[in-house]
């Protein structure tokens, strides 16, 4: 009865997932449209049409943030929710017995998810803009960043092509500024070569612009870089959070409301004759058992319990075997239900990194810069510190930890075979393609960084 209420009580409770997503949503639109109202004369709320202190402005712009932030995760979640429940047919008929107008109902419904719908895209459709220009800004960072690798002795470095597109763009709005009849000039072979190499001349602009105090265009390309690297940087975190929440909250939902409740119903409650799933837990459980009876007689010995029967030590032992039996069930059937839960959870990692394709280029971007820009001394360590924990003399130890609570984790016997088998063969396929990324990316790239690791590893 309790299982049946509990079933029930998640049902009711993720039936009623989409009103509670749009109703946050449109409470989060509210907000923001009170501070327009309250703050702005009902406008955007922006510095140039603020007349309040920095202090209220700053508050209000951290508040319209924080729900637009929430009106988005919201949506989504209306959207998702709404694809993937529907109204049971039993409520539909119990409704219509009690002389209720179903098809009135749904449409009243539908016009109130309508219109609360079309009041939030009229609140948020003043921010799009901005967002839409911080998408372009981490778009661009992206494209600069797939450049080849093989290339870059014949191609700019990033930071030099990340100056190209920004003096690109510049040049297009002062061409577009220009009259039209004013005659285009195209570049030269002559501008291409010069006396002087052109890193020393683009040294020496840069220091004009720097201590040109009616310059702003270096002040421009610093606040410009700024907003790149913070926009990747967020992009990136919330991306890898997004890959590790999702997996796990979806293994703990299907787990714990879906499956568990499925096998303890179906395969242990109907046979009570299963108890173990595999000949280890057999094995330990016996040894349990062993080791709970000798305790009893060492006790009586020592005089620290009294002496028992054989009556007595029978009963304690058929106690302990009923808690060993109830223990071993619980773990067989925790077992079987983390084969299914693991395959949606991979499922769900799969779904969000098809969906995801933009942020996994802006993540690869973000993780290149972030261990290409390490120091050498910084890669070797961290290159030495891999090896020897995986490939390195003491790595068996802790693969056979791995493989051990693998085994367990799927309730799968253990075989002391495959894995001695696994140990000499994966480590070493793991570090002859460690050996040769060093020697393909790694000693182009940053030749100084390998020189150094083969110095630290001597």
């Amino acid at each position: 009865m309790k299982l049946r209420k509990t079933i029930d009580n998640a049902k009711r409770w993720f039936s009623t997932i989409p009103d509670r997503a749009l109703d946050r949503a449109y409470r989060a639109a509210l907000t923001i449209k009170a501070i327009e109202d309250e703050y702005f004369e009902g406008n955007k709320v922006c510095a140039e049409k603020s007349e309040q202190c920095d202090r209220v402005f700053s508050y209000c712009q951290a508040e319209v943030k924080k729900s637009i932030k929430t009106i988005k995760i919201r949506l989504a979640e209306f959207n998702l929710s709404s694809s993937l429940i529907q109204i049971p047919e039993t409520s539909k008929t119990h409704r219509s017995d009690q002389g209720f107008d179903y098809n009135a109902e749904v449409k009243e419904a539908a016009a109130i998810i309508i219109e609360k719908l079309n009041f939030i895209d009229e609140v948020i459709s003043k921010y799009e803009r901005s967002q839409q220009l911080d998408r372009k800004i981490s778009l661009s960072l992206v494209e600069v960043a797939q450049e080849p690798i093989e290339n870059l002795d014949r191609q700019v470095t990033k930071s030099d092509s990340k100056k190209l597109v920004k003096t690109d763009k510049i040049s297009l709005q002062k061409q577009t500024s220009e009259p039209e009849n004013k005659k285009e000039s195209f570049p030269r072979v002559v501008d291409k070569t010069g006396v002087l190499p052109r890193s020393i001349l683009n040294t020496l602009g840069r220091i004009k612009r720097e201590i040109d105090p009616n310059s702003k265009e270096s002040e421009e390309e610093v606040v410009d870089k700024f907003r790149q690297a913070r926009n990747r940087t967020v992009i990136s975190i919330r991306f890898l959070l997004l890959l590790t929440i999702v997996p796990l909250l979806v293994h703990q939902l299907t787990k714990n409301f879906l499956v568990l409740p499925i096998v303890d119903r179906n395969l242990f409650a109907t046979n009570e004759q299963i108890i173990f799933v595999n000949d280890n837990m057999q094995e330990d459980a016996l040894l349990e058992l062993q080791k709970f009876e000798e305790t009893l007689h060492f006790k009586s010995l020592l005089g620290i319990a009294p002496e028992l029967t054989p009556e007595d030590i029978e009963r304690e032992l058929k106690s302990r075997a009923a808690e060993i039996a109830e223990d071993y069930r619980h773990r067989g059937s925790d077992s079987i239900s983390n084969i299914f839960a693991d395959l949606c959870s991979l499922f769900a990692f799969g779904w969000v990194i098809f969906a995801s394709k933009r942020e996994i280029l802006i993540l690869k971007s973000f993780l290149d810069e972030l261990i290409y820009g390490l120091s050498d001394s910084a890669k070797s360590f961290l290159i030495i510190l891999f090896t020897d924990m995986f490939v390195g003399f003491h790595s068996p130890h802790g693969w056979e930890i791995i493989l051990e609570s693998i085994s367990r984790h799927f309730g799968l016997p253990e075989s002391r075979d495959f894995n001695f088998l696994f140990i000499a063969t994966f480590p070493v396929i793991l570090d002859t393609v460690l050996k040769y990324w060093i020697f393909r990316y790694l000693n182009r790239i940053s030749p100084s960084a390998v020189a150094t690791y083969k110095t630290m590893n001597e």
